[in-house]
């Protein structure tokens, strides 16, 4: 029993640590535990750092505060004189009244208060998904590869003035990385994106751009292309198999998000890349064809080739700036739910890719207001339209 006391001291202290700023290692060293250790408090935790529960600190108001309030209270002050006293929020002092006196006679009582307070930040709390019923219509959408924002958007349109069948993304999340934390199956984080069972943390990767002669910088792109109101205007970039021997290209139109994948069976090499490239954008209507911003990989070194071939102008980001082709990283994965990271993409057939990309297009989006990138470019099209009704930024 004492060693268990140990331990949940250590974790304790362990999170205050990485409050401060450490890295885990480092915090995992400062309270004397295996960084093995520090990893299962980690993914015990869903990949987040747990909120503390105290009773007083400059966010959360503390037993002083709520005292001064009843003083205040008592002696006839207003929610904002009483805001100015103790160099809160208006809002603050009414959302702290309301939630905690008493139903009936509407006094405040600051101990009763505190308690409540105490009592509602205790964790774990209950979670929706312990409804069996939403739990399997949770269930039923995550096996067909919906990722939980697209299933909280869902329930809440089928499901719509029910609240009990209603849940957050969130809520979704936290059921698949958190052991016990409602029915849902164990073993569907398999499902997301990206398959994990816990939240990873990011890390920055910088890598060294290749010289591109005559390349064009994305801030010379048209400004038409930054605002997503006209379609036609293409972001692109590989997905690379295990030891970068196979990959894939994706292009990615900006304002629809329709996604159309380049087979390169015989490798990704610029002249390959040129080849592909120019069959891809060959096949799209001419005023599909505005734009393409890729990175600044050397495998675009015939840039010049290609627009020439498809009268398409084709820019280049910034070194190690990712979120200017924001919708094509979004996409890549999502394609990696398909093909995994380590695998061989030659063992895909150019039927298989067409495949996935329907699969993608035929998926309704939210920031389309739920239509599907296929429907609107469809429609642009059929419409002669380049310009949609509204911005889908």
């Amino acid at each position: 029993m004492a060693s268990r006391v140990v331990l949940k001291d250590r974790e304790n202290l362990f999170w205050v640590r990485v409050r401060e700023g450490m890295s885990s290692a480092a915090a995992c060293e400062s309270v004397g535990v295996n960084r093995r250790q520090g990893y299962r408090w980690i993914k015990a935790a869903g990949g987040r750092i747990p909120v503390p529960v105290v009773a007083s600190s400059g966010r959360y108001m503390g037993q002083e505060e709520r005292l001064r309030i009843a003083d205040l209270r008592l002696g006839g002050a207003g929610v904002r004189a009483i805001a100015r006293d103790l160099g809160r929020s208006a809002s603050t002092i009414s959302r702290e009244l309301r939630r905690n006196s008493h139903p009936t006679t509407r006094s405040y009582r600051p101990y009763a208060a505190q308690k409540r307070c105490v009592i509602r930040a205790g964790r774990p709390k209950p979670s929706k998904l312990d409804d069996r019923q939403l739990a399997a219509v949770v269930e039923e959408r995550l096996r067909k590869n919906w990722s939980p924002q697209q299933i909280s958007d869902d329930l809440a349109v089928v499901f719509a003035g029910q609240a009990e069948l209603q849940v957050s993304h969130e809520s979704i999340y936290q059921s698949l990385y958190v052991h016990g934390r409602g029915y849902v199956g164990v073993r569907l984080h398999r499902h997301l994106r990206r398959g994990r069972s816990a939240r990873k943390p990011r890390g920055t990767q910088l890598n060294a751009a290749g010289k591109i002669r005559d390349k064009v910088m994305l801030s010379e792109r048209p400004k038409e292309a930054n605002d997503r109101l006209v379609a036609g205007h293409w972001e692109g970039d590989l997905i690379v198999g295990s030891a970068s021997g196979s990959a894939i290209a994706t292009l990615v139109e900006r304002t629809t998000r329709f996604v159309v994948l380049v087979h390169l069976p015989n490798g990704h090499s610029s002249i390959e890349l040129h080849d592909g490239l120019i069959g891809a954008l060959d096949a799209l209507p001419v005023l599909l064809r505005r734009s393409l911003t890729w990175d600044q990989g050397t495998e675009l070194a015939r840039h010049v080739d290609i627009t020439k071939a498809t009268g398409v102008p084709i820019f280049f980001c910034d070194p190690a700036s990712p979120w200017q082709r924001g919708s094509n990283e979004n996409t890549n994965g999502l394609l990696r739910q398909y093909f995994p990271k380590g695998t061989d993409l030659n063992a895909h057939s150019a039927q298989r890719l067409l495949e996935v990309a329907t699969e993608l297009n035929e998926r309704p989006r939210k920031t389309l207001k739920r239509s599907t990138p296929a429907d609107l470019l469809s429609e642009l099209v059929s419409r002669k339209e380049i310009v949609p009704v509204a911005s889908t930024v």
